[in-house]
């Protein structure tokens, strides 16, 4: 199975405008991002996928892989849609967050044996929910599965509600989950996605994911234990500081 790693990145960030190039201990953002997808064992291929020259230029610069993609792509699904579409030799493509620089190998390659099972469309990773402050934090949003360990839904609100239950013994009555942003697509069926129109969950939760669900397909799970750290805004950056 030929997989290929796509690390989408932007330069016009709204909250964090030039993110891919800050430093980070020493190297930019998107060359860890590179580095790290490197090793993991299961990518035949890495490129960052990129609209802007300033990216795509320094990509080069540090021997990295890169495509120019169109500036009008709504997400990086849609920009890694673009890079398949050039590259037709690959089954399997994962679409790496270029914000967590020190991604872990372990959860790319995790996520690629998702697709050891050939009916897998869509796959994704799950971590589970220890303590109350990120249980009831909206801006982390959690995943419902099914038996299956498929996702069927995705919401900012906590969710499942306990009825009856104080909220301090939630954790203790239910196991819970939220999503790790890092996506495998089957190469066929990532064209689909990005042909769907945005859906009335998607507006509501703003998920995209939400769309492929609502629309019929289905996006199996796999569970990490490892923690992700992801730069959205400038005041992240000290996350970082002690991780090298």
């Amino acid at each position: 199975m030929n997989i290929i790693g796509i690390i989408p990145a932007r330069y016009a960030s709204t909250r964090f405008p030039g993110k891919p190039l800050i430093d980070i201990n020493g190297k930019s953002m998107i060359r860890r991002v590179y580095e790290q997808a490197l090793k993991a064992s299961t990518l035949k291929y890495v490129v960052v996928a990129t609209d802007d020259d300033r990216i795509a230029v320094h990509v080069r610069d540090f021997g990295g892989n890169v495509i120019l993609t169109a500036n009008t792509h709504q997400s990086g699904t849609d920009r890694c849609a673009e890079v398949i579409s050039k590259e037709r030799s690959f089954d399997v493509a994962i679409n790496i967050q270029g914000d967590e620089p020190y991604i872990d190998p372990s959860q790319i390659d995790l996520l690629a044996g998702c697709f050891e099972d050939k009916d897998t469309q869509i796959a994704t990773l799950v971590k589970e929910i220890k303590d109350d402050e990120e249980l009831f934090n909206n801006n982390s949003p959690k995943v419902l599965l099914n038996t299956e360990r498929e996702a069927i839904y995705f919401s900012r609100a906590t969710l499942p509600f306990l009825r009856g239950i104080p909220t301090e013994k939630w954790l203790e009555r239910h196991k819970f989950y939220k999503h790790i942003g890092i996506y495998g697509y089957r190469c066929e069926i990532l064209e689909a996605l990005t042909a769907l129109p945005i859906s009335s969950l998607e507006k509501a939760e703003s998920l995209e994911q939400l769309r492929w669900i609502e629309n019929g397909y289905r996006i199996k799970t796999a569970e990490t234990l490892v923690e992700t750290v992801a730069i959205d805004e400038p005041r992240d950056l000290g996350k970082v500081k002690q991780l090298k």
